[in-house]
């Protein structure tokens, strides 16, 4: 069947999400993280989009951005090239690492870019990886204060305040609100933390990097994945984490 056609946004601007192949991780340390991150510095010179807002997750990537001169999906195509290219050469692997399309809504008006950029902003929050949103690195929280210069955050702070001081003030409090915010996401509730569950991995399987479980013999591969199940790790969180398919571990 033809793919289903991407809603357009009539403001140019889309809330995307990109995830790593079935689900696996695609940032293993601050390295890879901030490899992307002058990934996307480089070609935002290229395609001409603006970045509002990121959140750069283990195993996914949410972005609040307006399409520029290019569309997104050859944006996007040019940004997963050259970062997956490094992270395969880095990590001894060969293969896809992001699923094959980005997924994206619409950005139709200023009340809901404020909800999608707190949104993306307190996600690490919601998934119990950071107690606060200024605590976690990988977003572009820190953008608002003026200690990064990624995003371009005038606009976005316009909406609170022409005057900067007021602004940011404000946009602090509105990213700590508790909300209800439903948007775009890959929803799974864990019952053990991602680096929790990386870390068993590793001590489980003796290896550096989760995905090297794909190099063990089948049978000591398998025993692993047992272990891990055991102690409590999901199905698709080994998934997740270790590139392994739902199916293989399921019927292990």
């Amino acid at each position: 069947m033809p793919r289903k056609a991407r809603e357009k946004s009539s403001t140019g601007i889309y809330h995307v999400m990109l995830r790593g192949i079935n689900g696996q991780t695609i940032f293993t340390d601050n390295e890879d993280f901030q490899l992307f991150i002058n990934t996307i510095r480089e070609f935002k010179d290229v395609s001409k989009y603006e970045l509002y807002a990121y959140c750069l997750m283990t195993n996914h990537i949410h972005l609040l951005i307006k399409e520029g001169i290019e569309d997104l999906s050859i944006a996007f195509r040019r940004i997963g090239a050259k970062y997956v290219y490094w992270y395969n050469l880095k990590h001894k692997r060969i293969g896809h690492l992001f699923q094959d399309r980005y997924k994206s809504e619409v950005v139709e008006n200023d009340k809901y870019l404020l909800t999608v950029l707190r949104y993306i902003h307190q996600n690490p929050v919601k998934a119990g990886i950071a107690k606060s949103v200024a605590e976690y690195r990988w977003s572009s929280y820190a953008e608002f204060n003026g200690d990064k210069d990624l995003c371009d955050t005038k606009f976005p702070l316009s909406l609170f305040s022409d005057d900067r001081k007021k602004a940011l003030e404000l946009f602090k409090n509105f990213n700590l609100e508790i909300n209800k915010d439903k948007c775009l996401d890959y929803e799974e509730i864990l019952r053990i933390d991602d680096k929790t569950a990386a870390n068993i991995i590793k001590d489980v399987a003796g290896v550096k990097n989760p995905t090297q479980i794909q190099d063990i013999e089948k049978d000591k591969r398998d025993n692993i994945i047992k272990d891990l199940k055991e102690k409590g790790l999901s199905i698709r969180q080994i998934e997740r984490l270790t590139g392994i398919s739902f199916g293989i571990i399921r019927r292990i």
